[in-house]
């Protein structure tokens, strides 16, 4: 009964594959395919709502420079990613909420199905579909567990599906204990990023974000929240940060593709309310997606 459910909540999906715009959940990988066993898929995700698809171009140009980072080919040229991705926003009708996700993988392995891929047999598609834009309604978080690995262990210079599974398992231990989120730290101890985004505190006015060291993703969503917080005269540090400085933090909010800017209202036991420089991120955003 699961895989009927699982198929019902699959949201609207286009699917351009093998030359072709197709509809619902494409079968893109077989059962010998490198990808499916271990892992060779690189991806990218853009959002389209309110009529905007803010930054799309540089998540565009990451999933190119993802791929050489982890050593598969680039096939498609960056307008030809643009190209495909407004024609596939325009089959959702007007101002639609969507997530836009390029990828590529290896089909193929080397020597009859090693652990090495053959770049040569990279394959691509790009998947858009329905996800509704979520509302800022404050997670709660705590200190986990697992921590993000460095580029002598993971390929952290590419935005890897092999990356994810271990924040998957962190967000559910952190569900286990009555959390929404949780807070991953780095091998030296310092505070990365939360499961699926990156995290902001302000404390006594100034704005500071974990220091992009190479172990986790410096979001392109991240990196421009820093330059709108900045133009508009805060003061914005990228630093190491412990856990205990989040804990004494005035305000925490997260900023990332998915849900662009939301506001962290508890941690640990500690209760937040989304605050000034929280709310003024979150409007200068808006602002930066609907200009022209």
């Amino acid at each position: 009964m699961s895989h009927g459910h699982h198929a019902s909540a699959i949201t609207k999906t286009w699917t351009y594959f093998e030359g072709q715009w197709q509809e619902g959940n494409v079968k893109i990988l077989g059962v010998r395919s490198h990808a499916a066993w271990l892992g060779s898929t690189i991806f990218d995700g853009a959002r389209a709502f309110e009529g905007v698809t803010p930054d799309l171009d540089l998540h565009l140009a990451r999933v190119n420079r993802s791929a050489e980072n982890f050593q598969l080919k680039a096939k498609v040229p960056h307008q030809q990613w643009m190209d495909l991705a407004a024609d596939g926003i325009a089959k959702f009708g007007t101002k639609p909420e969507l997530y836009i996700r390029p990828m590529y993988w290896a089909e193929a392995g080397m020597a009859g199905g090693g652990v090495r891929y053959d770049p040569e047999s990279t394959n691509w598609a790009l998947c858009i579909h329905e996800a509704p834009m979520t509302k800022p309604t404050g997670a709660s978080v705590t200190l986990s567990p697992f921590r993000r690995p460095t580029a002598e262990n993971a390929p952290v210079d590419a935005k890897a599906g092999c990356l994810y599974p271990n924040n998957a398992r962190a967000i559910i231990e952190a569900e286990q204990r009555g959390f929404s989120n949780c807070l991953l730290r780095d091998m030296l101890g310092n505070v990365a990023e939360t499961a699926n985004s990156n995290v902001f505190m302000v404390k006594d006015g100034v704005v500071y974000t974990p220091a992009a060291n190479g172990t986790f993703l410096a979001g392109i969503t991240c990196s421009r929240m820093i330059g709108l917080l900045r133009d508009a005269g805060y003061e914005v540090k990228e630093d190491m940060l412990r856990y205990k400085a989040f804990q004494d933090a005035d305000e925490l909010f997260t900023c990332g593709n998915f849900a662009k800017v939301s506001p962290i209202t508890r941690i640990d036991e500690r209760e937040l309310q989304p605050g000034p420089v929280y709310t003024k991120a979150r409007e200068l955003y808006w602002k930066f997606a609907h200009k022209g």
